[in-house]
């Protein structure tokens, strides 16, 4: 499998911006779908947003749709999270995730019984 570690996480006042980053190493990285899910406190983890291994194609969960945006970079094995227009309620820890199958869809990374790799997580927070 491959290991991830995220960065870039901290404090923001509602309506700015944050870039995650998730840097991978191991295994090919450009053969792995990637997604982002967060954990708020006492809530289960969510599935957040989705790429395919090429960066052609991307999913979001409805509540970041237009605000959040995924990409990657093959070339530097890390895959990014732009956050705009941040709201108190996307205050949480922040997962990057690899696909447990090369094969498998992007798609599928909307349940997390589809991640094979975890990062260790960061920590988000927006004030109001």
């Amino acid at each position: 499998q491959v290991q991830l570690v995220e960065s870039g996480g901290g404090l923001v006042q509602a309506g700015g911006s944050l870039r995650l980053s998730c840097a991978a190493s191991g295994r090919t990285f450009t053969i792995y779908n990637m997604a982002w899910f967060r954990q708020a406190p006492g809530k289960e983890r969510e599935f957040v947003t989705a790429i395919s291994w090429t960066g052609g194609s991307s999913l979001y969960a409805d509540s970041v749709k237009g605000r959040f945006t995924i990409s990657r970079d093959n070339a530097k094995n890390t895959v990014y999270l732009q956050m705009n227009s941040l709201k108190p309620e996307d205050t949480a820890v922040y997962y990057c995730a690899a696909s447990r199958d090369p094969n498998g869809t992007y798609w599928s990374l909307r349940s997390s019984t589809a991640v094979g790799s975890w990062g260790q997580g960061t920590q988000v927070t927006v004030s109001s």
